[in-house]
């Protein structure tokens, strides 16, 4: 099944049976018309999504007010009947409010908080933070204290700098401080979801501005094992680029690791197969040396330039003279989001943000 094909019949069929009962002038029939155009086939997932809380505009009240109530009334009903909570497909909802309540913020501010709390709200926020970027911001650190954690988690989704498929927030990108405020309060949370978001947002921080989080990774450094653990993800950007300030954050020094026997066992392959590649990795000290060890793919381009991916392979520490052989495989199997192109492509061996190793192999 395809990602937008949630928006089925019978999704359509099981939410118009709760606008019955919460929308005053809803109609069933015509709702499912309205929807079922001929072009709906033809729409992908984000389309799909509009489309639907375009349709649905049509059997609410001109009261945007109103409208809002009668969502309340309608997530309390979904509940109720055991549909919808985090469903990807109730993204309409926020939808609705981005495209249709963005005049009215006190409205919207009270609708996105209890919307949230059923199906996440951190592509409507973004909207709201362009045209009232203080206000919002303001709202965010508020939300950082709210009690359930579906709302502290949007406080710091929500504002990410680079939060992915979502619309750009330029201000924020370019001085993260109103964000800074935001993960502090939330970098304790009891909530994993929550402390994730807090790491994912440091590490699109990392992307445009490294030393502010190079600076937060020695001032949360040693509060608890949560915060080590939020930092560490915060700063997987600055890890793969072998950044001298974090890897030496960490310990992470290659001057006493060896790489060799490096090989790539096939040098052609064709898309659809993987590429397998060993070496031996050796700590050559005589105290034990942690070692982050990946491995970077050179990807070939539409023009003929090359595009670097790092993977990660472990990150452990070795025993004082250890030897230790690594086997992996990198698929080349067809993905939406990445398109291969056929020529010469570099594999290198990484260890502790230090190249070791290079080697070629051409895809056909």
């Amino acid at each position: 099944m395809l990602l937008k094909d949630i928006y089925s019949k019978q999704f359509y069929n099981r939410i118009s049976d709760v606008f019955e009962t919460t929308i005053p002038s809803f109609k069933k029939a015509s709702f499912l018309k309205k929807i079922f155009t001929p072009d709906f086939e033809s729409k992908e997932l984000k389309a799909r999504m509009r489309h639907t809380s375009v349709v649905l505009h049509e059997f609410l009240p001109k009261d945007y007010k109103q409208t809002v109530s009668i969502f309340e009334r309608s997530i309390q009903s979904f509940r109720e009947n055991g549909i919808g909570e985090d469903g990807l497909a109730f993204m309409f909802l926020p939808d609705y409010v981005e495209h249709f309540g963005v005049d009215d913020y006190e409205t919207s501010v009270r609708a996105i908080e209890f919307i949230t709390q059923f199906v996440s709200c951190e592509f409507a926020v973004r909207p709201f933070l362009l045209r009232y970027e203080d206000k919002m911001m303001e709202q965010m650190l508020r939300w950082a204290s709210h009690e359930n954690h579906k709302v502290r988690r949007l406080a710091s989704e929500g504002c990410r700098s680079r939060l992915p498929w979502a619309m750009a927030v330029p201000a924020l990108k370019k001085d993260p401080a109103k964000i800074l405020l935001v993960l502090e309060q939330l970098k304790n949370d009891p909530s994993e979801w929550v402390r994730r978001s807090v790491a994912n947002s440091l590490n699109d921080i990392a992307k445009d501005h490294p030393q502010i989080v190079l600076d937060i990774a020695k001032k949360w450094s040693g509060i608890g094992k949560e915060t080590d653990a939020i930092i560490k993800h915060g700063s997987r950007t600055l890890l793969k680029q072998g950044h001298v300030e974090i890897l030496k954050h960490y310990g992470l020094d290659s001057k006493h690791i060896l790489v060799d026997h490096f090989k790539i066992i096939r040098s052609k392959i064709k898309v659809g197969a993987y590429l397998e590649f060993s070496f031996d990795v050796t700590n050559k000290s005589r105290t034990k040396q942690k070692v982050r060890l990946e491995y970077a793919v050179y990807f070939q381009k539409q023009n003929g330039q090359l595009s670097k991916k790092v993977f990660k392979i472990s990150e452990k520490d070795y025993a004082p003279k250890a030897t230790e052989p690594v086997t992996r495989k990198q698929s080349f199997a067809p993905i939406t989001t990445r398109k291969y192109y056929p020529g010469l492509h570099k594999l290198s061996i990484i260890v502790n943000g230090e190249e070791k190793a290079i080697g070629d192999f051409e895809l056909a």
